[in-house]
């Protein structure tokens, strides 16, 4: 495997060559560090640092729960361009309670060469919570992107984490023209993997729209309700009995290992997908912290 690939599937574009900036060059590798926790106050955050990209909103206060800190990433860019790698790690100390989240959508731009990549760690201390349910991903046409998420979760820990993939800019009659897109999600505990997730779509080499795949549907999201110390399937009946009535087409299913619930949506909106995994959140919120999910307010 190249040295710089991620995944076999993205061998042959780890060699090619990226002709405005190379990969590595400043501006290229965004790296965001957050980290959390108690504090007599509640919770705070304790260290953040920021390189382009990627800048932060600074904490708000206006989660349903006292003792939540929310911070909102941020860009100054257009979005995520060829040759762009991420790395993102965010930290949650023990009885912490953090939401994280995007300012808007992450915008994957066209490519002629190379790919973009996204490596995401989030990390909970014992009994501590983390929501991280960031804006909608936009697959632009021609766009090749690999984004890896790893949750480890201590004892007693807790968290929901959200993702949703729009295959283009619906609105200019674009969809499934980008070239790859690989998502892979894992979550560990303290003995080791509880589940792993992939979503890999190539519409040149297979039709999405096929049934078994996203069928009719257009904007596929995904959330998981990671919980190892609660009952999943008391849990997931009650995530799925809420979805279910919803505009989206969604269901809800236990995860293995005791690790909790994945929840997943299809939809012809992200909006629309969004709004229904909202509604698992909320109600996930109030099992896991007695409090409802916040708002999409973004100030």
């Amino acid at each position: 495997m190249a040295a710089d690939a991620p995944h076999p599937a993205f061998e042959g574009y780890a060699t090619e060559a990226v002709p405005q900036a190379a990969v590595g060059s400043p501006g290229k590798d965004g790296v965001l560090e957050l980290t959390f926790e108690r504090t007599a106050d509640g919770t705070a955050l304790v260290h953040d640092y920021a390189t382009v990209p990627f800048h932060i909103s600074g904490t708000l206060a206006h989660d349903p729960h006292p003792n939540v800190d929310t911070v909102f990433i941020q860009s100054p860019t257009g979005g995520v361009a060829q040759g762009d790698r991420h790395d993102v790690s965010i930290t949650v100390g023990d009885d912490a309670i953090a939401h994280v989240s995007t300012q808007s959508s992450t915008k994957v731009q066209t490519m002629t060469c190379n790919y973009a990549a996204a490596d995401t760690t989030l990390s909970v201390g014992t009994g501590g919570h983390l929501d991280y349910v960031p804006e909608p991903t936009i697959l632009h046409a021609d766009s090749r992107y690999f984004q890896e998420l790893t949750v480890d979760l201590a004892p007693g820990a807790t968290a929901v984490v959200s993702d949703v993939v729009v295959p283009g800019r619906l609105a200019r009659g674009e969809r499934f023209d980008f070239e790859r897109y690989l998502s892979r999600v894992r979550g560990t505990g303290p003995d080791g993997l509880l589940f792993e997730d992939t979503t890999h779509l190539t519409p040149a080499d297979g039709d999405p729209t096929v049934p078994g795949v996203l069928g009719e549907f257009t904007v596929y999201g995904t959330m998981f309700v990671l919980a190892p110390d609660r009952d999943e399937s008391e849990l997931s009946d009650a995530l799925h009995a809420v979805v279910t009535d919803s505009e989206a087409k969604a269901g809800a299913t236990a995860l293995p290992n005791g690790a909790g619930v994945a929840v997943r949506a299809l939809g012809d909106r992200a909006e629309t997908v969004q709004a229904t995994l909202h509604a698992a959140w909320d109600h996930a919120r109030q099992e896991l912290l007695d409090a409802s999910a916040p708002s999409g307010r973004k100030y």
